[in-house]
């Protein structure tokens, strides 16, 4: 069980690297030249905020999410990706970029979730 888990979290980290990559190369308004190790800290900055930070901040605005009937989780998702940016090096990106960068982790997200079908099962 540990050891699927693990598969799990590395799988992930690789789709949050390959985002990440595609983000940087296409939205942000500056950045330095990075090797395929920025790409990987990069996804394992955005797999921690992910996972660490979101869920706290989903509790805290549980109230306006079920107001909002959900579309408030599409500002936190906008919220976590700025916070990886902002911690991220050398890198920004403008809130345009940052939104066209949710929705490009969402579709890489779901591609991933269409072709390995355990991706999201727990």
């Amino acid at each position: 069980m540990i050891k699927k888990q693990i598969l799990l979290f590395l799988l992930r980290w690789g789709v949050s690297s390959l985002a990440m990559w595609v983000c940087i190369s296409l939205f942000a308004i500056s950045h330095g030249e990075h090797n395929i190790w920025y790409y990987i800290i990069a996804g394992l900055v955005f797999s921690l905020v992910n996972s660490v930070v979101k869920p706290l901040a989903t509790m805290m605005a549980l109230p306006l999410i079920i107001v909002t009937m959900g579309i408030f989780t599409l500002i936190l998702n906008i919220g976590m990706v700025a916070l990886t940016f902002w911690i991220l090096p050398d890198v920004q990106v403008d809130f345009w970029g940052i939104v066209f960068s949710v929705a490009v982790i969402s579709i890489i997200n779901s591609l991933v979730n269409f072709l390995i079908p355990s991706y999201n099962k727990k």
